[in-house]
């Protein structure tokens, strides 16, 4: 079903933005009575030589000239309230939606699109909001208004309107039919050059080290001439239109000057007339110019719109959902089962886990990503941990660590199978709570902009400092804390700028640690520590009394787990401790020896 974002914000303000309408088309009605007032200036009043009229219908000319301009600051007050407000709640509300998007759903979209979308394209709606109170309103008001005024000055100038505005709509319709599918290929093309950018950005110190200067160059260069091309594409049918419009409106002018004259001679039309005449004609020109400008924004916000629309329509996986109330359809096609079944496998499992003790149990899972046509990421991985055990994972590269461990973590929803905690299955109980007692240090350690301090306490924002300490001490960050004049003050760039790629990982386990969780999964985030220090790391953590999942590449690292997960595949290749798969899972004994060099242990 398709969501109306906009529904929100134009029962907000739609008595503003009706007042703001109103101020406008009172505005509008002043600038159309002024060259009326000023033909029956010059007709009844100077040609007739009666000063007392020209007063009277001077005076009426600047009343209404001061209220106009009364009317105009009024609507542009109201305006920029509106159009500010609105396109701030709108960002507001697409980075919550962008927030609450699956895995699946981000992944739709370039990261370069999203920034697009909840800038330029937010930026286009705004404008067009404060347009529409100021001036986009007004100037078909005023075309109208004036055609009719400049028609009802004399009957003998509809021939010569008439053609003069036909000619002008349709030059107006084809324009807008050919502007329309070009602006969306321009901002596809600025989309391309966001992401272009952004992954230059992210990869400036590669490409620095690979010295390939002149490859980021061309490939800046080709976004770069795309959207340049894009744009005067969409320009150039935009160019044709303003001066086919003048030529017109400037040929009606000048053949009611010749018309007029010969009126006037005749005794069939005044002076004043004449004068009005040519004002509503200007006044005709001026409104199709801000016409012209508006079907050139309609074009643009008509394509932002559908950008923006597809960001809110896109299908939400974070969203809070009452655990008997969610129904997951398989992505194979099939229901889950009877919700009265689950309900009695839940109950019978509850009584089961008391005795076996399990926290987590892994039933079956197969995942596939979407869109992939290969060989599924995961298939039939079942396992189960007891509370507080530690589950080394180990494989291959591309064998399926990562996506195990977004599915734990429920960036993704398993294809087939189901994961139960404690019991009750995952798929029942709410992301956010359940978020909120995990906790993942993923291989690429990402820190904020601020101090060491606020990107611990970015785990647990109501962490004490003793916490904090804790925390920094267990992941073995303490040291290289305390030893900085600014300690947990010091400041740290975009990324970690400033710290050490194990520097890093310990702040980054320290965020996790100080969030207390329930589960707590460590994708790899031990490279960059040496062995000493990754065996404290896992001496502390022991400590803890929370279920552990450690993704890693060496032997090492797991040997000493409760358990140990060798993946191959995406498929188990073996599941138990670490003699155990050293003797009997060929894979496990390879890595091993590759590793270590040996059968005998060391």
């Amino acid at each position: 079903m398709k969501i109306n974002y906009l529904g929100k914000y134009w029962r907000k303000y739609r008595l503003l933005f009706i007042l703001g309408v109103l101020f406008v088309l009172l505005e509008a009605v002043c600038d159309l009575l002024q060259p009326r007032i000023m033909a029956m200036l010059v007709d009844d009043g100077a040609m007739q030589g009666s000063m007392p009229d020209v007063l009277r219908y001077g005076s009426m000319m600047l009343g209404v000239a001061v209220m106009g301009l009364l009317f105009a600051l009024t609507r542009n007050y109201i305006a920029s309230q509106v159009s500010q407000r609105f396109a701030a709640e709108l960002r507001l509300d697409m980075f919550k939606k962008i927030q609450s998007l699956s895995s699946d759903g981000i992944d739709g979209f370039e990261e370069g699109s999203l920034i697009t979308r909840e800038t330029n394209d937010i930026t286009q709606l705004q404008n067009f909001a404060n347009g529409l109170m100021r001036v986009l309103v007004k100037a078909p008001f005023i075309c109208i208004g004036a055609i009719i005024m400049a028609a009802t000055l004399n009957l003998r100038t509809i021939p010569v309107i008439v053609p003069i505005i036909a000619a002008v709509v349709i030059i107006m319709t084809v324009c807008m039919k050919l502007a329309y599918p070009r602006f969306g290929k321009m901002q596809n093309a600025l989309d391309r050059l966001n992401t272009t950018v952004r992954e230059y950005l992210m990869g400036i110190r590669l490409v620095k080290s690979f010295r390939r200067f002149k490859n980021e160059e061309a490939r800046f260069d080709k976004a770069n001439d795309s959207l340049t091309d894009a744009t005067i594409e969409a320009n150039r049918v935009l160019a044709v239109f303003s001066p086919f419009m003048a030529f017109f409106v400037h040929l009606g002018i000048a053949a009611m000057l010749w018309l007029g004259a010969r009126w006037i001679e005749y005794g069939d039309m005044q002076v004043g007339q004449i004068m009005a005449f040519v004002s509503y004609m200007t006044n005709i020109m001026q409104s199709l110019n801000i016409i012209s400008h508006t079907l050139n924004m309609f074009v643009r916000v008509r394509t932002s719109h559908q950008r923006i629309a597809e960001v809110f329509n896109a299908e939400p996986g974070d969203a809070e959902e009452s655990p008997a109330g969610h129904m997951r359809q398989y992505s194979d096609g099939h229901d889950p089962p009877d919700s009265r079944h689950d309900k009695h496998n839940a109950s019978d499992r509850v009584s089961q886990i008391a005795d076996s003790g399990h926290h987590i149990e892994l039933c079956g899972i197969s995942f596939r990503y979407k869109g992939s046509t290969g060989q599924p990421a995961l298939q039939s991985i079942s396992f189960a941990l007891k509370k507080g055990e530690t589950l080394g994972i180990i494989g291959p590269t591309g064998s399926g660590k990562s996506t195990l461990a977004a599915l734990l973590m429920r960036f993704y929803e398993p294809t087939e199978g189901e994961i139960h905690v404690n019991g009750i299955p995952l798929s029942k109980q709410s992301q956010s709570e359940w978020r909120s007692r995990v906790a993942i240090v993923p291989q690429s350690p990402t820190l904020f902009t601020g101090s060491i301090r606020e990107n611990i306490a970015w785990g647990n924002p109501d962490a004490s400092d003793e916490q904090i300490d804790r925390a920094a001490e267990d992941a073995q960050a303490y040291g290289f804390i305390s030893s900085s004049p600014d300690g947990y003050e010091r400041k740290v760039g975009r990324s970690g700028t400033g710290l050490s790629g194990g520097q890093k990982q310990r702040v980054s386990i320290a965020r996790a640690l100080v969030r207390h969780p329930e589960l707590l999964v460590l994708d790899d985030c031990t490279s960059a520590l040496d062995v000493v220090t990754e065996a404290a790391v896992k001496d502390a953590l022991s400590k803890h009394p929370m279920t552990t999942v450690l993704i890693t590449q060496r032997v090492m690292t797991v040997r000493g787990c409760d358990k140990i997960l060798v993946l191959e595949n995406g498929a188990m290749a073996g599941f138990g401790t670490h003699e155990q798969l050293r003797d009997s899972c060929s894979v496990y004994r390879d890595i091993y020896r590759s590793q270590i060099g040996g059968d005998e242990d060391v």
